[in-house]
């Protein structure tokens, strides 16, 4: 069972999402879907969104697929190995939507894939991600939250 508390700790401290205008949604136990519309905020060209903006969604959207699992046992997740293939160019008004799942949980390493497609349906990146788990008061301590 998802571990609402650990959840809600991980979205009131994510500015980085907050920042991007990241929409998340849990699915079920290990997979997760973050949602992003491409503004001129994220472009690096006058067209295209910057491959940054990408990897920091697919990151957010596996990272939280793995927190659904690690929080179970009161653990966070940080990112230990981020592969991310650009497939597809993105661009100024697209609404892209990545969904990533656990493919592999042990006691502290977590592999977890993911797809990004647009509006269109066009998958325009996939990836792959290694994430530690560890427990949750190292991340939270430092904010005076008990865990």
């Amino acid at each position: 069972m998802i571990d609402e508390r650990v959840l809600n700790m991980y979205k009131a401290s994510n500015n980085f999402g907050a920042f991007l205008e990241m929409e998340l949604e849990v699915l079920e136990e290990g997979e997760a879907k973050y949602v992003i519309e491409i503004k001129e905020k994220h472009l690096a060209t006058p067209i295209a969104a910057h491959g940054g903006v990408v990897a920091g969604l697919i990151d957010g959207t596996l990272g939280v697929a793995a927190l659904t699992i690690s929080g179970q046992n009161g653990n966070v997740v940080s990112t230990v190995e981020l592969q991310v293939n650009f497939l597809k160019p993105v661009v100024l008004g697209d609404k892209l939507t990545s969904i990533g799942k656990v493919i592999s949980a042990g006691k502290r390493l977590l592999y977890v894939e993911a797809a990004v497609t647009n509006q269109k349906g066009v998958l325009v990146a996939k990836a792959s991600g290694t994430f530690n788990a560890y427990p949750a008061e190292k991340a939270f301590k430092s904010l005076n939250i008990d865990v």
